[in-house]
C-alpha cells in the first residue's frame, strides 16, 4: 500500500470538496480512538479550519486523555486547528431520567445508539454555526461489511474521508501521520457502554478476521467452504452484514403508481 499517496490523495479530495461546497472547513468528533485521529489528521492537512470535538459522556478515563494528546499534537502542528469539549453526560442522564421504566431487553442497547445520536446532533450544531461540513470516521469494514455504527448516528456525516480503508489500512496511515502511541495500541472501542469493552468483545472477531471474511465474501464464498475458527467468523461476518444491511443501503420509499395519482 502506498501511504503517502493514499494521504495525499484523501487531502486534496476534503479540501477540493469543500472548496466546491462552498463551507469553510471541517468538524470531526475525536474520541481517541484510531479512525477519529486519522480522520482528523487528514482533515487539518487541508490547511483548512478543523474543529475536533470532545462530547464524552461517562467516557473512560483513558480515552479522554487519548482525545487530549491527539488535539493537542494536532494543535502544535496545524494553525487552524481548533478543539472543543462538551461534556453531553448530563444531558443523557437527563434524557434517561425522563424516560418510562424499561420494559425491553433491548433498553441498553437503545441507549448506546441514544448516545451516538447525541453526539451527531453536537457536531452538526457545530458545524452549522461555523458553515462547516462533519467528517465521518468509519471504516469500510465499520461501514460496508458490519455495520458497526449507528443510523443517523456516527453515520450520519457529510463525507466519509477513510470509508475505503480497512482498519489495519487506517491503522497504517495513522503510523505515518504521527498518531500517537497511545491510539496505535489501544484496542478498538466505540466508547458507547460506559465500560472497557472493546469492538472485539461486541463482535465476536478482530478486524483482521473480519477485513479476511469480507474479503472472501466479495469472492461469492459461504460458510461452507471454512471450517474451525474461520467458519466461525465467516458466519459472524455474515449475520452482521445481513442484519445490518439497511444501514448501508438508501431509505426505502414508497413508490405510488402513476394510475392512482
Amino acid at each position: 500500500m502506498n501511504t503517502d499517496a493514499i494521504i495525499e490523495h484523501i487531502t486534496d479530495w476534503l479540501k477540493a470538496y469543500v472548496e466546491k461546497s462552498g463551507t469553510h472547513g471541517f468538524v470531526v468528533g475525536v474520541s481517541g480512538g484510531i479512525d477519529s485521529a486519522v480522520t482528523s489528521s487528514l482533515c487539518a492537512r487541508t490547511g483548512l479550519p478543523t474543529l475536533c470535538v470532545e462530547m464524552p459522556i461517562h467516557q473512560a478515563a483513558s480515552q479522554v486523555t487519548r482525545a487530549q494528546e491527539h488535539i493537542a499534537q494536532l494543535k502544535e502542528k496545524f494553525p487552524k486547528v481548533e478543539e472543543a469539549r462538551l461534556d453531553l453526560t448530563p444531558i443523557f442522564d437527563s434524557f434517561v431520567n425522563a424516560l418510562p421504566e424499561p420494559d425491553s431487553d433491548m433498553h441498553d442497547h437503545s441507549l448506546v445508539n441514544t448516545r451516538a445520536r447525541f453526539r451527531m446532533t453536537t457536531l452538526y450544531y457545530f458545524a452549522g454555526i461555523r458553515r462547516a461540513i462533519v467528517a465521518g470516521t468509519g471504516n469500510k469494514v465499520e461501514d460496508f461489511g458490519v455495520g458497526f455504527y449507528t443510523k443517523y448516528g456516527d453515520g450520519g456525516v457529510d463525507v466519509s474521508p477513510i470509508a475505503d480503508l480497512v482498519k489495519t489500512e487506517v491503522f497504517e496511515l495513522g503510523k505515518v501521520l504521527g498518531v500517537p502511541e497511545s491510539i496505535l495500541i489501544a484496542p478498538p472501542t466505540d466508547g458507547l457502554w460506559g465500560d472497557d469493552r472493546t469492538d472485539e468483545d461486541q463482535i465476536g472477531a478482530s478486524y483482521p478476521e473480519l477485513e479476511w471474511a469480507m474479503a472472501q465474501s466479495d469472492l461469492g464464498k459461504d460458510a461452507s467452504d471454512f471450517s474451525g475458527r474461520e467458519k466461525e467468523v465467516f458466519e459472524i461476518y455474515t449475520r452482521l452484514h445481513r442484519a445490518n444491511r439497511h444501514k448501508m443501503e438508501p431509505i426505502p420509499v414508497c413508490e405510488i403508481p402513476e394510475a392512482y395519482r
